[in-house]
């Protein structure tokens, strides 16, 4: 997938692109190429990005720390403003409003679809990656006596004011 000049997809049939995806993306490890569509609809002052896209992914346990595959899916829609950036000063500071928390590009620039995909499919990615709901985490022999009755001797001074006020 090439970035698209946005004046360019004003030509296009329906002023819109699409584009059948079943590579691999740079940067992003997955196990199988990431397969799906993607299609960029120029709509005046925004461009329609759609994606429909999976892939398999090898994550690791947040619990166990034993890597598991998991299937990742994009079923995602974006408006992005076109609107040429303000002129910045060097040095200066600018105040962002709420509604300046939106993806702009200029209207003369491009659009990189790969990109894009590959920061929704991040996105899809789980924040808490459990391997099973069962998952009980690392498994523990019994601890090693000398962790248990080891004490750092900066403590000891410490430890033996806690025995004395115990023991009143």
């Amino acid at each position: 997938m090439k970035p698209v000049y946005i004046p360019q997809l004003i030509q296009a049939p329906n002023q819109t692109v699409q584009f059948e995806v079943e590579d691999y993306l740079p940067d992003l490890e997955t196990l199988t190429p990431v397969k799906g569509q993607v299609s960029v609809t120029h709509q005046g002052n925004y461009l329609e990005v759609k994606a429909q896209a999976a892939a398999i992914s090898t994550l690791n346990c947040h619990r166990c720390l034993e890597n598991y595959n998991a299937r990742v899916r994009v079923d995602n829609s974006e408006l992005i403003w076109l609107e040429s950036p303000p002129a910045e000063e060097a040095g200066s500071e600018r105040e962002v409003e709420l509604d300046d928390l939106v993806e702009t590009l200029p209207p003369q620039g491009y659009f990189d679809p790969q990109k894009w995909l590959y920061e929704q499919i991040c996105l899809a990615l789980p924040q808490r990656q459990i391997c099973d709901l069962a998952c009980a985490g690392i498994a523990f022999e019994n601890p090693p006596e000398a962790a248990q009755s080891a004490v750092d001797h900066r403590w000891a001074a410490l430890s033996d004011l806690k025995q004395q006020l115990s023991g009143q």
